[in-house]
C-alpha cells in the first residue's frame, strides 16, 4: 500500500480522535479535517507555529510514520523514527551487528555499483557521454578500494546540469539546494523502510561517521539518488539555474516516495521498491542471499 505524504505549510494544530490525525486551522471559519492514521507514511512540518500533540505521534510512531522537521529556512533538520519496527527486532539487529567485514565490503561493492550504474543510465539519457562510468561500475572492487565512487561523481556532476562550474556540495549554489531537499526525503523514505526491516539505520555498512545517527540509511539510499537528480534536472529546466525553493517545488519533491522505479523487473512506488531493498538486506546479513535488491534506472 502507498502511504500518503502530508506537508504542513501554514499554522495549524494536529491532535487525533479515533485514529484519525486530525487538522485544525486558527481561522475559525476553516473547519477540521481528517486523515486516516494508517494511510500516512510521511508527515513534513515546515511552518513554525504548527502544535502537535503527544498522543498523535504516538500513533504516528506506532504506525511506522517518519516525522520530518523543517528549520526556519524550511529545509528538513530533523526525523522522528520508531524504536521498535519489527517483531523480529533483537533478532535482526544481531544478525546485523554480528556481519563480517567481507561480507559489508561486498554490500558497498554492490551498492556502488547500482549507484554508478545509474547514474550512467541518468546520463544516458539526457544523451551525455556514459561509457566510461559504466566502465567504472564495472570496475568496482570490495570496499571500493579504488574509490570508483568519487571518479564518478566527479564526471557526473560537473555535466549533468549542463551548468558550467557546477559541484556537488550541501551548502553550495542551486541546484544543490534543491537536490538537499529531495535527498531529505530520500533519506527518510530510507530510514522508515530500514526500521520496518527490523534494522539499525546508525550502523553503516560503509558510512560510519560517530555523529550521524542514519549511517545505514546514507548506504542503502545512494543507488536511489538519481531519481531524485532526474526530478531536478526537470526542475532546473522548467524554472531556470538560479532556482529557489518554492511550495510548488517542494510539492514536487515530496512526491518521491511514490514515483515509479523498476525493480526485479516489475514498476513499483519507490518506498515500496526501498522496503524490497531494506528486506533483501536483511536477507543477506543473516546469510540466506548475497545480493541486495536495488532498482534500475530506466
Amino acid at each position: 500500500m502507498i502511504k500518503r505524504t502530508l506537508f504542513f505549510t501554514n499554522p495549524a494544530y494536529l491532535n487525533t480522535k479515533n485514529d484519525q490525525l486530525v487538522i485544525h486551522y486558527p481561522d475559525e471559519g476553516q473547519e477540521a479535517k481528517t486523515v486516516p492514521i494508517e494511510d500516512i507514511g510521511f508527515v513534513v512540518l515546515e511552518n513554525p507555529q504548527i502544535t502537535i500533540s503527544n498522543r498523535l505521534l504516538e500513533k504516528l510512531v506506532l504506525n511506522n510514520a517518519a516525522i520530518i522537521h523543517c528549520n526556519q529556512q524550511h529545509l528538513p533538520i530533523g526525523l522522528l523514527m520508531p524504536l521498535t519496527g519489527h517483531t523480529e527486532q533483537n533478532e535482526r539487529f544481531r544478525a546485523q551487528l554480528n556481519a563480517s567485514q567481507p561480507l559489508r565490503k561486498n554490500l558497498w561493492q554492490q551498492t556502488v555499483q547500482m549507484k554508478i550504474k545509474n547514474q550512467a543510465s541518468l546520463l544516458a539519457e539526457r544523451k551525455i557521454e556514459h561509457d566510461n562510468m559504466l566502465y567504472w561500475a564495472r570496475e568496482v572492487t570490495s570496499g571500493d578500494s579504488q574509490n570508483h565512487e568519487a571518479r564518478a561523481a566527479a564526471y557526473y556532476w560537473q555535466r549533468l546540469f549542463g551548468i558550467d562550474g557546477f559541484y556537488r556540495y550541501r551548502y553550495g549554489e542551486p541546484p544543490n539546494n534543491l537536490l538537499n531537499y529531495g535527498y531529505a526525503i530520500l533519506r527518510a523514505v530510507c530510514a522508515r523502510a530500514l526500521v520496518g526491516s527490523g534494522l539499525l539505520p546508525t550502523i553503516g555498512i560503509h558510512h560510519a561517521n560517530k555523529y550521524n545517527a542514519y549511517c545505514l540509511a546514507d548506504d542503502i539510499m545512494e543507488p536511489y539518488r538519481p531519481f531524485v537528480d532526474s526530478i531536478v534536472c526537470g526542475m532546473v529546466e522548467n524554472y531556470g539555474e538560479a532556482v529557489e525553493l518554492t511550495p510548488a517545488m517542494k510539492q514536487e519533491l515530496l512526491k518521491i516516495p511514490a514515483i515509479d522505479v523498476m525493480i526485479e523487473q516489475k514498476k513499483k512506488p519507490l518506498m515500496i521498491a526501498m522496503s524490497r531493498t531494506t528486506n533483501s538486506l536483511y536477507d543477506c546479513f543473516k546469510g540466506s542471499s548475497r545480493k541486495i535488491l536495488y532498482p534500475e534506472y530506466a
